[in-house]
């Protein structure tokens, strides 16, 4: 693994979340974007050589809007950057760490991700992302 891409932040609302965190960061976010398959809107800031984003679910039975009913707005993920993200899979699995996802699929943030299922990663779920070629 190369380094912490970003960390994940379950948020109710972008719109009351996003102006929360260009104030705490002093930054602007630079980017949203849906990603459909999720049932999620995302909004991305810069934090040094990291990112912070934020997920705001546009389904109640998606993964976001079960997490914000369950444990409330806060940290949902760490993301990991990956050089090659199927031969991190493969080595994780190998290991035994439990996938989320058993081929990579398409992200926020023009990324290919896979999950780690928290059970296997104390409690924690992490995200392995690769930047789409």
């Amino acid at each position: 693994m190369l380094r912490l891409e970003h960390m994940g932040i379950a948020v109710k609302q972008l719109s009351v979340s996003v102006p929360l965190f260009e104030q705490l960061l002093n930054t602007p976010c630079y980017k949203t974007e849906e990603v459909a398959s999720e049932g999620v809107n995302t909004a991305f800031f810069r934090t040094g050589e990291s990112k912070v984003e934020l997920l705001e679910s546009t389904r109640e039975d998606g993964p976001i809007g079960k997490f914000i009913a369950k444990k409330g707005e806060g940290i949902h993920h760490l993301a990991f950057e990956v050089e090659d993200i199927e031969a991190e899979m493969k080595r994780l699995s190998g290991l035994g760490f439990e996938l989320l996802n058993a081929v990579p699929k398409n992200g926020a943030d023009n990324k290919l991700v896979c999950f780690l299922h928290p059970k296997s990663t104390n409690g924690v779920l992490i995200e392995l992302c690769q930047e789409k070629k």
